[in-house]
């Protein structure tokens, strides 16, 4: 009981201890909702109060009412490298179906891959239960790198994974890989007759979009549009409207370099390959994307934020073409790995620097 006591101790935030966070809006309130995390890496919302957060060791941590819980019976997870326990969903229906998703990093024999896997969360339980894997990307890699992996709901209830292509350049344009792409698939994990890819010889059927290097944030806006950022290489981290069966280049065209100084590959535009909607150069290693529905700021009202994991801020960006517009940064804005809307309208974000979960509001 003790050591359990000390554990939400350690995990739940002062009381009530606000701060600002200047902006173009004004003073926006700033409130620490829990710390103690070990690099939490993702926030789901659930219905009626309270949140869910994964670490990306391999932990998934309930927080309601003052009190955490560390869930059991969840997947087993390579977390090695940027490997570990990555996304979480919570798709609209929780409330009836109990169901969760969860991204993470598979082994493989000598390597893992990125795989998802559903649970059903039954109610007042510490355990996840009925737990399977509906998807895994293989073959596996050793690299320890580029896992990717955000999940999203789409408006017809199907399943958006991003899938880093491993630190392995070439497999982002193999359509007979699904490392390198943003994948659709159906809640069992079985492949939608309509993707863009079903018929195509040697293709995997999961894929939507490819050429991708590693896609750590993604989102859906009011329209129905599909978002995404990935990392660049040294520059060209991208901002890109994701559509069906695109090509987005990489690692053909890039707005960046290899680490090295070395050019990557064509340079920056090849026909049949689709443009950033936005590129950083200096990369700022993005992580986490949200589209803002307006409801506590109407002025930013489909606006993309994406949280910088290397300069310590949140970017907001906005028009056409798509600009950042301003950089909302503090002491508390360091290593910014997810980024969500709340039910309110807040905005919450968490922190790898200090462990902890930050709410954003009027």
């Amino acid at each position: 009981m003790f050591l359990r006591l000390a554990f939400i101790l350690a995990l739940l935030a002062p009381p009530a201890v606000c701060d600002t966070l200047d902006s173009s809006y004004g003073a926006l309130r700033l409130t620490k909702i829990a710390q103690g995390f070990d690099v939490p890496w993702a926030i789901g919302f659930l219905p009626g109060g309270g949140f869910l957060v994964t670490e990306r060791d391999g932990a998934l941590i309930h927080v309601a009412d003052g009190v955490m819980t560390r869930l059991k019976g969840l997947p087993r997870v390579a977390a090695e490298g940027q490997g570990g326990l990555l996304d979480v969903l919570v798709p609209r229906d929780f409330a009836s179906s109990r169901v969760l998703f969860l991204s993470f990093s598979k082994r493989q024999g000598r390597g893992a891959g990125t795989a998802v896997a559903r649970a059903v969360w039954p109610p007042n339980s510490p355990r996840l239960e009925q737990v399977s894997v509906i998807f895994e990307a293989a073959p596996s890699s050793s690299t320890g790198r580029h896992f990717g992996s955000r999940l999203a709901e789409a408006p017809d209830g199907t399943l958006f994974v991003s899938l880093g292509e491993r630190g392995q350049r070439d497999s982002a344009q193999n359509l007979g890989l699904q490392q390198g792409s943003i994948i659709r698939i159906n809640r069992d994990g079985s492949v939608p007759a309509d993707n863009p890819f079903v018929s195509t010889p040697g293709a995997k059927p999961e894929i939507w979009s490819y050429g991708h290097r590693n896609p750590q944030g993604m989102g859906f806006d009011a329209q129905g549009r599909l978002w995404a950022v990935e990392h660049g290489a040294k520059g060209g981290d991208e901002v890109n409207l994701i559509q069906r069966g695109r090509n987005y280049g990489w690692p053909v065209i890039s707005y960046g370099t290899h680490y090295s100084g070395r050019k990557i590959g064509e340079g920056q535009t090849r026909q049949g390959m689709e443009q950033p909607r936005h590129f950083w150069d200096p990369s700022i290693a993005p992580s986490g994307l949200m589209v803002y529905s307006g409801k506590l700021w109407p002025e930013w009202r489909g606006h993309i934020f994406v949280g910088s994991l290397k300069f310590d801020y949140i970017s907001r960006l906005s028009g056409a073409p798509l600009m950042e517009r301003e950089k909302l940064e503090g002491p508390q804005t360091g290593r910014i790995r997810d980024l969500r809307e709340a039910p309110d309208g807040s905005i919450w974000f968490a922190s790898e620097t200090d462990g902890a979960i930050y709410r954003l509001s009027r």
